[in-house]
């Protein structure tokens, strides 16, 4: 006779990982570009596909545009288009060579009388961009656009000509800095933690901790964002935190936090993962397009801090 009793249920599937859901979420709505980059960082994927989908924003110049940076649209070459191809060539370790060199020649046809980058070059007029960009006939020097590439092409060694003043410019406007506003503050850090002055890099970066302290520019506590001015222009809830300053472990700008203030914004970093799988845009909407290019990006870029400190587990 056959033994009657409780029905066996199958077991529970395990929820899916982060990155599990994330990949859904860039399959569905990311830029062939952002796809490959996600297949790379977290599927063991080659680099060739990156550098293959990242050459359709590539210009005759040697620049970079076609809205690789999503808040610029247009064809025609900006700093901070070729800044952005420069992070993606320096992630999947393929700075270097006739590409970057030139690139370096584009960004050496743009600069300003001291060597560095504007941040918007006029050529930019009459293509949409967002509100919060300024185009002028004569756009000064500009920190935001020049310390990245800067310290992305110190960290892979590469050398031009041009690098020299550039690099003044940065070491002038990084050691001048007094009340800044937090994006300004990010790209000092990707520049000071190539600069080839390390012991100069060191002291200009505790500097730039006190200050980001002194004036409550990262946000400490994310259960209190109230107790946290957000900068003037910038969006409702634009708030910054340690993990945007320091995106790995090793970076100068992780001394200027405490374990438990970096481990809570990792909380948070990571609890932001919305139920698409994405991770939200912080920063003003202005159009739709932008900021359906955007999210891939963050999601991406939000997957690696967390990786970067043992947080991603698949």
């Amino acid at each position: 006779m056959a033994e009657t009793g409780a029905t066996e249920l199958p077991p529970t599937p395990p929820p899916h990982s982060p990155v599990t859901r994330a990949e859904r979420f860039v399959w569905l709505t990311a830029r062939v570009l952002e796809q490959r980059r996600f297949a790379h960082h977290f599927r063991g994927a080659a680099a060739d596909p990156v550098e293959t989908a990242l050459d359709a924003y590539r210009n005759e110049d040697g620049g970079y545009g076609h809205a690789l940076e999503p808040d610029l649209r247009g064809p025609v070459s900006q700093p901070l288009h070729t800044a952005h191809a420069l992070r993606v060539l320096d992630a999947v370790g393929r700075c270097a060579g006739q590409r970057v060199e030139r690139m370096c020649r584009y960004l050496t046809s743009v600069s300003t009388a001291d060597g560095a980058l504007p941040a918007i070059h006029p050529s930019q007029r009459g293509y949409p961009a967002a509100p919060f960009v300024t185009v002028v006939d004569d756009p000064p020097s500009d920190l935001l656009a020049t310390g990245p590439v800067v310290g992305l092409l110190h960290r892979n060694e590469v050398w031009h000509a041009w690098l020299f003043r550039a690099t003044d410019f940065c070491w002038r406007a990084v050691e001048s800095l007094e009340a800044s506003h937090p994006y300004e503050i990010e790209a000092a850090v990707v520049f000071l933690d190539s600069a080839p002055d390390r012991p100069r890099a060191q002291a200009a970066a505790d500097r730039l901790g006190r200050l980001v302290r002194k004036h409550r520019l990262a946000a400490l506590d994310p259960d209190d964002l109230d107790a946290y001015p957000v900068s003037p222009g910038y969006a409702p809830g634009e708030h910054h935190f340690p993990y945007d300053y320091a995106r790995t472990p090793r970076s100068l700008a992780r001394a200027w936090f405490t374990d438990d203030e970096m481990a809570r914004s990792l909380d948070h970093l990571a609890a932001q993962q919305q139920q698409d799988g994405g991770w939200p845009v912080r920063w003003r909407h202005w159009a739709p397009a932008p900021a359906l290019e955007a999210r891939p990006l963050v999601t991406i870029e939000a997957l690696r801090v967390l990786s970067a400190y043992g947080r991603v587990i698949d």
